[in-house]
């Protein structure tokens, strides 16, 4: 079976907007957007969550026609089998290897892209595609597929403070809107994603942008986009990226996208956040999190050099000056580097002052909300 080319892999962690970028590729002409494949046996086949079309992995029809193009059918039975591959090949403790080109268990390590490599092109045969996007993100799976296919990797950098302020949150996985009918079309799901500490989720974006580093340096197609130059100017940073990968595409093939918003269609997404669910129009913006000022002082301590190179400021921004915009230029994106660097925004502080008594609940003041521009 011809393998699809290009594969476009989204690399960079959790929390960095990789599900955006590939919900907007996926309205591209002929590019086609399969979610994270790395959790497709898991949280597919096995444990049945829905497609991002919002029937039941086993029930859609494109997921169907996939495994019996690539696999004769889904099978419970092959999980175990490529979990024994992935915990031998695709460990982050194997990319220092990778790195300096010592890649040994190579029959394993080719069977394990085998697998990824059928359904690549089974999904771009079904979904009549010249590209497929895959957002698993993990560095050691990109090492592991560039090793023996062609691969163009986007790698998507974020403020590592706003990752960490992110992360310190929990985020449940969200239920799939119900049909017309009021049928439910997928089991109900109560999971939840782990909390990180600031460290951990320090060190770990340093570790895997460093990853992301080194396979350019071996040569391979690496595209490094900024989350905030997306935000800030998604017209225009897609079209620079797509450019850079190229994709074919024209002036009118971004109709799709507005002022910091995008209106999509129904794609068959596997795995990821609640976003893969939307449809219709879309607003998409940055909210950040308070982040405590010792955790920001850490967590640029840790992750300085990098945060030089991708042009993020050391400064720790206040609640009240937030790094949530880029400055408004056109994204310069050379061998996936950015130019600009984030503006700071000043965000309206909201106190609770009080009015006369209610007079719904006599004897209780009633509260109501002013910024400092209506002092």
């Amino acid at each position: 079976m011809a393998e699809a080319d290009p594969v476009i892999f989204i690399g960079g962690l959790g929390r960095s907007g990789s599900m955006l970028l590939e919900r907007l590729l996926g309205e591209l002409p002929g590019v086609a957007p399969l979610g994270e494949v790395a959790h497709l046996w898991r949280h597919g086949v096995q444990a049945g969550e829905p497609c991002g079309c919002g029937q039941p992995f086993e029930r859609c029809p494109f997921w169907r026609k996939v495994g019996a193009r690539g696999f004769g059918q889904w099978r419970e039975s092959q999980i175990g089998w490529l979990r024994r591959l992935c915990v031998r090949v695709d460990r982050t403790r194997r990319i220092p290897a990778y790195a300096l080109g010592f890649v040994s268990r190579e029959a394993e390590l080719v069977e394990y892209v085998r697998s990824y490599t059928r359904i690549y092109a089974a999904a771009a045969e079904i979904a009549d595609a010249h590209t497929v996007v895959d957002s698993s993100r993990h560095a050691s799976l990109a090492y592991c597929l560039s090793a023996i296919m062609d691969l163009r990797i986007v790698h998507l950098v974020r403020d590592p403070r706003a990752v960490a302020a992110s992360r310190c949150g929990k985020a449940r996985r969200r239920k799939p809107r119900l049909p017309e009918d009021g049928r439910p079309t997928t089991r109900p799901t109560t999971r939840q994603e782990t909390r990180w500490t600031p460290v951990r989720t320090a060190v770990d974006w340093l570790v895997q942008n460093l990853a992301f580093e080194f396979l350019r340096g071996k040569g391979v197609d690496v595209v490094r986009v900024r989350y905030e130059d997306l935000l800030a100017r998604p017209a225009e940073t897609l079209d620079a990226l797509t450019t850079r990968l190229g994709l074919p595409h024209a002036t009118e093939s971004f109709a799709f996208l507005g002022d910091r918003q995008a209106r999509i269609g129904v794609a068959h997404t596997v795995a990821g956040n609640p976003l893969r669910f939307g449809v219709g129009r879309i607003g998409f913006r940055d909210r950040p999190v308070e982040l405590p000022a010792t955790h920001r002082w850490l967590v640029t301590a840790l992750t300085w050099p990098l945060l030089l190179l991708y042009g993020y400021r050391l400064g720790v921004l206040t609640p009240r000056r937030r790094a949530s915009a880029s400055r408004v230029r056109r994204p310069h994106i050379i061998d996936g580097a950015s130019s600009s660097k984030p503006a700071r925004v000043h965000v309206p502080h909201t106190d609770e002052v009080e009015d006369p008594p209610c007079h719904r609940h006599p004897g209780r003041p009633a509260l109501r909300r002013i910024s400092h521009h209506q002092r």
